[in-house]
């Protein structure tokens, strides 16, 4: 009863949150992007591949591909993160840590200068921003509050800091972000992470580990975006929690997918041995 219960639970979140199947570049980036340093031989790659039906084959295409992209770099068959995934696994790190309790109430200003830019680099400027925790006021507007450093290298950029002279900061905060939708999606995870943390003790057999990334990689998604803000500003308690039950449950599945790699590891020293 216990596990069709958490299969429920699983199951509903799994539709509000939209978790999607991983396909095999997103599960080797989420590997990588929760691995600290980000590289991993190849080995063991495809063995966190298999635990969702992806063959080696398909899993080998993937890293080649990858790597002519210029998201991975071969190194001998180990591969590691490259280019700006090293600065999206940075904020995703960010994102784990809880924000400073003391804010001064000035807010970061930053204005887009360039006249024309091109799609590529629209999307670089937006994924650094958003990365970054600013929320758009306008189309080439962002702000957040400054208790959060802004970014350095925002190239054709105006940014600056001071107070709000007049209106309200927690009217702009809600404003610039969708604080409730925030707060129900943060909800969602924690109930279902806590779900997930019980299957992970009971499987002996390492069914969970799977369901168990998934749900670790939406969470890592949704941290490393959530604007992490003043208390004073967002009095909501579920990113907190979700923070708390995210280390809870990942070092768990550390753990057991630790475990499982070295069980593979012996498989295939001894299928050396036998060969």
């Amino acid at each position: 009863m216990l596990h069709f219960a958490i299969t429920m639970i699983n199951e509903r979140t799994n539709d509000l949150v939209r978790l999607d199947p991983l396909n095999p570049r997103s599960v080797v980036l989420s590997v990588l992007l929760g691995t600290h340093p980000p590289s991993m031989p190849v080995g063991p790659l495809l063995d966190v591949t298999s635990l969702f039906g992806i063959s080696g084959g398909t899993a080998r295409t993937a890293l080649s591909r990858m790597t002519k992209r210029g998201e991975l770099v071969n190194d001998d068959g180990v591969y590691r993160l490259s280019g700006r995934l090293l600065e999206r696994q940075a904020q995703q790190d960010a994102g784990r840590i809880a924000p400073p309790t003391t804010w001064d109430g000035t807010w970061w200003f930053v204005a887009v200068l360039a006249d024309r830019r091109s799609v590529a680099e629209r999307r670089a400027f937006r994924s650094a921003i958003t990365g970054a925790r600013f929320g758009e006021l306008r189309p080439d507007t962002w702000l957040r509050p400054a208790n959060l450093d802004a970014p350095a290298d925002l190239d054709d950029a105006l940014v600056t800091r001071g107070p709000l002279l007049s209106g309200d900061d927690r009217s702009l905060a809600r404003r610039l972000w969708d604080l409730d939708a925030i707060d129900a999606h943060a909800d969602l995870l924690a109930v279902s992470l806590d779900a997930t943390s019980v299957r992970l003790v009971e499987d002996q057999r390492g069914a969970a580990l799977a369901d168990a990334f998934v749900q670790l990689a939406a969470a890592q998604r949704f941290l490393r975006t959530e604007p992490q803000l003043p208390e004073s500003l967002d009095p909501s308690r579920s990113s907190r929690r979700l923070r708390a039950t995210y280390a809870t449950v990942v070092a768990s599945f550390q753990q057991r997918l630790g475990a499982f790699l070295a069980e593979r590891q012996r498989e295939r020293q001894y299928r050396r041995e036998v060969s």
